[in-house]
């Protein structure tokens, strides 16, 4: 612990002006930035209540799949902050071998492994909010903290599983999400020391992934922190989506994973988001390729241009046909209109790609949407970046829900031109008179 502590906190390196982090400031839309990024420009004041008029949507706050993330985070919590590590442990557990789900599809045993977690990591996300530690942190006195529950019980998979999901975490707090010559020798080293450590907890209960998917998950996580050959990383995810094949996570990080960018190239990706699409075809049919292709194209100008467009919006069909929870539906159109359709990249051909993705959120929204979920939208915006810094939640669902509202009005021009009301239901859009 000590030669990781002295790896963490050694001496800073000098590091030139330009790779110098700048202020961080609070966008319009209550995300944390650097005030020389450009900021978009403020929603309109007053669009929701000029729309409200004419369109109706029920807006839950908190939605059920908020609600029931919340609980299953909070459990973990409460049980790691009264420090009954053995029953934390046996809920996850239980958990992780029925592959529970929330509603919207998200593991049970990640919430409250999260929850389990969050104080420390939390506190560490905090000290580094500027990129560099405030003065006198204790940044490692909760990650201690865990490695002395862990050495009480060194054989247990699920405690491993924290402690080095821990550990990711915070590497990944250290060094931000940016290409790696932007980000100073110091935060590389605490990176490389957190995942190194991370690594041994992994690999001393390797003979454990086979049956968990919260562990084969966490050795998932690993692989896309530390590099190595494709084939490793392939396998890896392989095992992970046979055991998990409705964790729609998993596929998606798995594609991400496959960019040049990370671990593979353009036709390893392709590879391989058809070969899940037929592993994973009597659970997703066709959309097994298009949650691998998910986050891949929306991030990637080349991936986004070699996508098979025809057979991604298939896939977003049989998703919907097989997950038809309004999470989904709404993380699916606001991918479509926001992320795909509000973010030109200035290169014609994938642009012409990104629009012709972005008309599905028609008909999804059309043939599918009963309520709104702004935080998806909100979001969308963003690009569902997972390093996405929110200081107000508030603020933030405010800018979701102005986007979708814009989103839907424009949706159904032709039917409030003509001076009809548009009002959501549990069966989907209606018209009524105004």
């Amino acid at each position: 612990m000590m030669a990781f502590a002295e790896r963490i906190l050694g001496p800073l390196v000098h590091i030139r002006d330009r790779f110098s982090l700048t202020r961080l400031d609070m966008a319009h839309d209550g995300v944390l930035q650097h005030v020389r990024q450009a900021r978009p420009k403020a929603p309109p004041a007053q669009v929701a209540a000029v729309l409200d008029d004419a369109l109706s949507i029920p807006c839950p706050d908190p939605t059920a799949e908020e609600r029931t993330r919340d609980a299953h985070q909070a459990r973990g919590l409460k049980l790691a902050r009264s420090e009954d590590w053995g029953q934390l442990t046996e809920e996850i557990a239980q958990a992780d071998s029925a592959r529970r789900k929330t509603p919207g599809g998200k593991p049970v045993a990640e919430l409250m492994a999260y929850g389990a977690r969050a104080d420390v990591v939390g506190a560490a996300e905090h000290a580094l909010l500027s990129g560099r530690p405030t003065p006198g942190a204790p940044l490692l006195a909760g990650i201690e903290a865990l490695e002395q529950v862990l050495a009480g019980d060194p054989t247990n998979p699920i405690l491993s599983a924290i402690v080095a999901q821990a550990h990711m975490d915070i590497g990944w707090a250290w060094r931000g999400t940016g290409w790696d010559i932007e980000v100073p020798a110091r935060n590389r080293e605490a990176f490389s020391a957190h995942f190194d450590r991370a690594a041994d907890i992994v690999n001393d209960r390797a003979d454990c992934i086979a049956g968990s998917p919260l562990l084969a998950a966490t050795a998932c996580a690993l692989s896309s922190g530390r590099g190595g050959a494709v084939r490793h990383t392939v396998t890896q995810y392989e095992t992970w989506i046979d055991l998990d094949p409705k964790n729609a996570q998993a596929l998606r990080a798995f594609g991400a994973q496959l960019l040049p960018r990370w671990h593979g190239d353009y036709a390893r990706l392709e590879l391989e988001a058809r070969r899940v699409a037929g592993r994973t075809h009597d659970i997703w049919g066709a959309g097994g390729y298009t949650w691998m292709m998910l986050d891949a194209i929306s991030v990637d100008t080349e991936a986004c241009l070699r996508v098979d467009i025809a057979f991604f919006v298939d896939g977003l069909h049989d998703i919907l046909r097989h997950a038809p929870d309004q999470h989904t539906v709404n993380l699916l159109a606001a991918y479509c209109a926001n992320t795909m359709g509000s973010m030109p990249t200035g290169h014609d051909e994938t642009d012409y790609v990104r629009a012709q993705i972005a008309e599905a959120a028609v008909w999804i929204v059309r043939d599918h949407l009963t309520e709104l979920h702004p935080m998806l939208w909100a979001h969308a915006a963003r690009g569902f970046d997972n390093a996405l810094r929110v200081r107000c939640a508030d603020t933030f669902a405010a800018s979701g829900y102005a986007d979708a509202l814009r989103y839907l009005t424009g949706v159904f021009r032709r039917e409030l031109s003509a001076g009809n009301r548009v009002v959501f239901t549990d069966k989907g859009a209606e018209m009524r008179p105004g």
